[in-house]
């Protein structure tokens, strides 16, 4: 064997043997709660979504098949199935109830793969109450770790409802070892008790830009959020106030997670 190709070996040899400093991971994350389609069509919010280029999408007011009478365009209609359909994204829904011959619930849109998904009840005190859930997706990311992405809607007619629903999401996340990110209609606005004190330790990853209603902006009630607090740093984060598919305007924040 030539000293030139013993060279090549030794060459191959090092570089294989050598474990490169992992990248810390760039994510743009959209929340936007739909309205169960009312003001406009799939096709529509699927052109919206794909135009911005989020690589994870929390969803929430999702209907599958249903049949709404203040909604008769979308009869019948697998809102995350047509959304990813026409995005290219992977789609997953969870069902929160049976609604109009279908079901009511939450979509997660994701760039990446989804390697393992759950569906969560959140407990209300008042028992009569829309059930609530969390979508759980623990997607993998292209340089192979893991996050965990969690869509959510917040019970809206108590705050104590709301108390007891966030109490629960912070338990739940110490069961989880990747990091964590959770979107969603929470119900509650920046200087609730909710929110100040239920997200104390997760990363703030929005601003306090109205949110809701796209038709007459007074609250702002959705977020992102980051847990562990201490490896999320933010590099952009709005609200588009111009977009009226929606009674809520989506919101979006491009984050960036240590590794």
């Amino acid at each position: 064997m030539t000293q030139y190709f013993k060279n090549i070996l030794l060459w191959l040899a090092l570089s294989l043997g050598t474990v490169l400093p992992a990248q810390d991971a760039e994510l743009k994350i959209m929340t936007y709660n739909l309205r169960f389609g009312e003001m406009a069509s799939l096709e529509e919010m699927a052109d919206y979504i794909k135009d911005r280029q989020p690589d994870i999408v929390a969803l929430q007011e999702c209907d599958w098949k249903t049949n709404r009478e203040r909604a008769l365009h979308q009869n019948g209609k697998a809102f995350v199935n047509e959304l990813a359909y026409h995005t290219g994204m992977f789609g997953l829904y969870g069902k929160a109830v049976d609604y109009k011959d279908g079901y009511y619930g939450l979509g997660i849109l994701s760039r990446y793969p989804i390697v393992k998904s759950e569906r969560v009840f959140l407990p209300n005190p008042e028992p009569k109450k829309e059930q609530r859930i969390l979508l759980m997706a623990e997607i993998e990311l292209p340089d192979g770790s893991n996050i965990t992405f969690i869509s959510t809607h917040l019970e809206v007619s108590s705050a104590e409802a709301r108390k007891e629903q966030i109490s629960f999401i912070n338990s739940k996340i110490k069961e989880i070892s990747t990091p964590v990110i959770l979107a969603g209609d929470l119900n509650a606005i920046p200087d609730s008790e909710e929110i100040k004190k239920g997200f104390h330790t997760w990363f703030n990853a929005t601003d306090t830009v109205h949110t809701f209603a796209s038709y007459e902006p007074k609250i702002k009630i959705d977020y992102i959020f980051g847990y562990p607090q201490e490896i999320f740093s933010l590099i952009q984060t709005g609200v588009d106030t111009d977009c009226k598919l929606s009674d809520h305007f989506p919101v979006s924040s491009t984050i960036q997670i240590k590794q």
